[in-house]
């Protein structure tokens, strides 16, 4: 029996050491109680600290340097964003939320004066949600559903995700004169821009008697462009379901590119809506024949949308490779 019960005590003596002193029964212990140790001593009474210190809030003066520092990146890459068209779009738009991440990030991790507390937490708020809306217009940019660097600033603004950035900058600045206004650019609503049909974009001069009519069976209006050789010859608006003649093309060999959408903005050559880019799928050639009795020369007739019996497929193409 002798081992049972050093086993037992072994496991005892973990938790009670005077209960494993000796494998006999104890003796009860005969005296007077007492206890000692040493006292400690210190200013503080109460609950004993955690051992972490609280940080202390910067001062006005070092938050609002560091406000400076993040707003200038953030307005830097929405400018940049406002200003690029469809070529390049995709490329400019991760860029942006790339920059505003890291100055995002930089916000989050400050420690503000007090009295700036909420109103801090408010604008680092909804400077956070800014940029996960402009992530997400990521995967519409690729879609092609958003053709343009201010139709996704638009569409950012309609989701309610820009002017909460606004009014928090605002607020925070209101309590120290802090520079937190970080959208350098107007952004307008959604909107359904035409040119009427027909209309040259740009055109050189028509001195030929041949012309190509274009036809245009598509639910939203396009854009065509001629190019010879290397030179953009003539750009022309024709709007949904219908058609128009481009009279007076001069003789030569052309490759036709075409885009499709919706709301065109004149300045960045694009519609800013569910466009696509195509181009016809073979070269189009007009000659003109002089003989001693008469003239011939050929005309062209291009339906853009597709059609039974049609001859040629077009080529679906990227945004950077069209002649816009």
């Amino acid at each position: 029996m002798t081992t049972p019960r050093l086993l037992s005590c072994a496991v005892i003596t973990v938790l009670a050491l005077s209960a494993c002193t000796s494998g006999a029964p104890s003796e009860p212990v005969v005296g007077t109680s007492s206890a000692s140790g040493v006292a400690g001593t210190g200013g503080e009474t109460g609950a004993p600290s955690s051992g972490t210190p609280t940080p202390a809030g910067l001062t006005t003066e070092e938050y609002r340097a560091a406000l400076g520092r993040a707003r200038g990146p953030i307005r830097e890459a929405l400018k940049k964003l406002d200003a690029t068209g469809v070529k390049g779009l995709d490329r400019r738009l991760e860029q942006t939320v790339t920059a505003m991440e890291e100055a995002v990030a930089g916000l989050e991790a400050l420690t503000p004066p007090p009295e700036v507390g909420a109103e801090h937490g408010d604008y680092v708020g909804a400077l956070r949600r800014l940029v996960g809306a402009l992530g997400a217009a990521q995967e519409d940019v690729r879609a092609q559903d958003v053709c343009t660097g201010p139709a996704v600033l638009t569409g950012v603004a309609e989701s309610g995700q820009l002017s909460p950035v606004r009014k928090s900058a605002e607020a925070l600045a209101d309590l120290g004169d802090y520079s937190t206004d970080v959208v350098p650019v107007k952004v307008a609503g959604e909107r359904s821009r035409r040119l009427p049909n027909g209309r040259y974009i740009a055109s050189e001069s028509r001195p030929g008697r041949a012309h190509l009519e274009l036809r245009n069976g598509n639910t939203r209006d396009a854009v065509v462009v001629l190019v010879r050789g290397k030179k953009k010859a003539i750009r022309v608006y024709v709007r949904k379901k219908s058609k128009f003649k481009i009279r007076g093309v001069r003789d030569g060999k052309y490759k036709v590119y075409y885009t499709l959408g919706t709301d065109w903005d004149s300045k960045a050559r694009s519609f800013t809506r569910s466009c696509a880019f195509e181009q016809f799928g073979k070269s189009v050639r007009f000659r003109t024949v002089r003989t001693a009795t008469q003239i011939r020369w050929s005309n062209w007739t291009m339906t853009l949308n597709a059609v039974a019996g049609g001859t040629v497929r077009p080529k679906r193409i990227k945004p950077g490779d069209f002649p816009g």
